[in-house]
């Protein structure tokens, strides 16, 4: 159900915004009202279409089709600071100011106040500090802004839209990295301006945060408007099947999807026939992670993962998942909790640890943060375990091919030879060659997130073949994606993630998709 809002006019409209690129269909003919005094929230999943969204609003993409309307004159803006000249202001999730700067001087840098024809520093610091007041934000201005925490960092960009009137305020992602102290004082200053008039729309993957600050809520999904709402007339359960595209759950789904007590504090795994059983009945532990946290990133949580198990994480972009095997993998560090592996105690604060632990990663950013382009296969093949056999012992290149040959064979990689770049390859001849990297460090523990996105079907089933035979062997897993039919279908358990924690642990056979999404939407009042 779409709601007609009563207000009189509203301060900005799309009107049919349709934007295309190469082969896709970004945008289809999307409609949204935001009016002045309220939070609009943006909600949808990876690839829904809301960052193109807001290029097209700050003039960074030029729309192929519809309108911009802002208090109901048409505009196009060319560029961002063509759409701040309009009053449409944007905070990013990545805060773009100069840190070695003032406070000061980041407020007003480029409209820097003018007296007798120099720089009228004192005024400048006056003027700062009234801007920042006018959110209850009171520190010092002429101090680097490099020496304040995120979140005020966050509000001096803020302030820079209160400096040039803006009637519109575009908030994307702005708390990814806060915590939750730092949440709630952004959202004290989001309620300040709302109360002033300021229409503001906020763009967000948290479920909590999005019923904590929203007035309406607009949903997108494959680059079109599925519905807006007023948040108090939608429940967690509805909108996260909206986002997703699944059909309204039932009570009882609800119901199944509820863990017990012997399975949610011992990880009750199932049997053959899906009969649950408790604790260690199944498999032996081989990494425990207790209070494991990060600051902004990941509420602390408990994890344990066995030998011979593949388990699944299951959640929403920004539920914490990626965050939770960065931690375990020492790629970011853990600044609460403790890891045992094999019943002792690990310090893992960088990659190298955890490849000494026995621990391998296959990262979701392959293009960044895994395939070497320019590399041939045998040189990405051998990388990790170059790595942990350290850079003064290089591996004989006699070994290299030798590697390279038997993993191409085993993992059926579609390659002319083990000397050809990575990058001439298919994604999923990528992906393959990828968890080769990995595969010949013996690892006992393999974590893999979304290593099936972006490839082929044929690929995805022979990766996934290929992992559920070395959980056979004793290897485990821990294996992350969005798609949640392919985590029901191959884990022996499952953790679902929420809004940066862990929603509940649940045994193979207890969830399907429709109790998957209850659980992510887990403490709703309307639910």
């Amino acid at each position: 159900m779409t709601i007609i809002s009563s207000a009189p006019a509203p301060v900005l409209e799309l009107r049919g915004i349709s934007k295309a690129f190469t082969g896709v269909q970004a945008l289809n003919g999307v409609s949204l009202n935001l009016y002045p005094g309220e939070v609009h929230t943006l909600m949808g999943q990876n690839g829904a279409g809301k960052s193109t969204l807001i290029k097209v609003l700050t003039g960074v993409y030029t729309p192929d089709h519809g309108q911009i309307l802002l208090a109901g004159q048409a505009i196009q803006p060319q560029s961002t600071l063509d759409a701040q000249n309009h009053g449409i202001s944007t905070v990013y999730q990545e805060v773009n100011l100069c840190p070695n700067l003032s406070v000061a001087e980041n407020i007003f840098i480029g409209r820097y106040p003018r007296k007798l024809g120099r720089i009228d520093w004192a005024g400048m610091a006056k003027q700062a500090t009234e801007l920042l007041e006018r959110m209850q934000i009171r520190i010092d201005v002429t101090l680097p802004l490099a020496h304040y925490p995120l979140a005020i960092q966050q509000m001096v960009a803020i302030s820079r839209s209160l400096l040039v009137s803006a009637k519109v305020l575009i908030l994307d992602e702005p708390t990814s990295s806060l915590d939750e102290k730092e949440v709630d004082l952004l959202f004290s200053v989001l309620r300040g301006l709302r109360e002033q008039g300021m229409a503001i729309l906020f763009v967000t993957h948290f479920l909590d945060q999005t019923y904590a600050i929203s007035d309406r809520i607009t949903v997108m999904r494959n680059g079109e408007r599925e519905g807006e709402y007023l948040a108090a007339d939608l429940s967690r359960v509805e909108l996260v099947n909206k986002m997703v595209g699944a059909p309204a759950a039932n009570d009882a789904a609800t119901a199944s999807a509820q863990p017990t007590a012997s399975h949610a504090a011992a990880g009750g795994v199932a049997d053959a026939n899906g009969t649950a059983v408790a604790g260690e009945g199944r498999f032996k532990a081989f990494l425990r992670a207790v209070g494991l946290g990060r600051r902004g990133a990941l509420q602390p949580m408990d994890l344990e993962i066995r030998e011979g198990e593949l388990l699944g994480l299951a959640g929403l972009l920004g539920s914490g998942r990626t965050e939770a095997a960065r931690l375990l993998f020492g790629a970011d560090k853990a600044d609460s909790g403790a890891i045992t592996i094999d019943g002792k105690e690990r310090n893992l604060s960088s990659p190298r640890d955890a490849i000494a632990a026995g621990i391998g990663f296959c990262s979701e950013d392959r293009k960044h943060e895994g395939a070497i382009l320019d590399l041939s296969v045998r040189e990405n093949l051998i990388l990790a375990l170059q790595a942990r056999t350290g850079i003064m012992r290089a591996i004989p290149l006699k070994r290299q091919q030798q590697l390279a040959e038997e993993y191409v064979k085993a993992l059926g990689i579609k390659t002319a030879s083990i000397e050809t770049p990575i990058g001439s390859l298919s994604g999923g001849n990528q992906q393959k060659v990828l968890l080769a990297r990995w595969l010949v460090t013996d690892p006992k523990l393999l974590i893999l997130d979304e290593p099936t996105r972006g490839i082929d079907v044929r690929a995805k089933q022979e990766i996934m073949d290929y992992v559920s035979a070395l959980c056979k062997k004793g290897m485990s897993i821990l294996f992350i994606s969005s798609e949640l039919p392919e985590v029901l279908r191959v884990s022996d358990r499952i953790v679902v993630m929420r809004d940066r924690k862990a929603g509940g642990e649940y045994p193979r056979g207890a969830l399907d998709e429709t109790s998957v999404l209850q659980v992510i939407a887990a403490g709703d009042q309307h639910a």
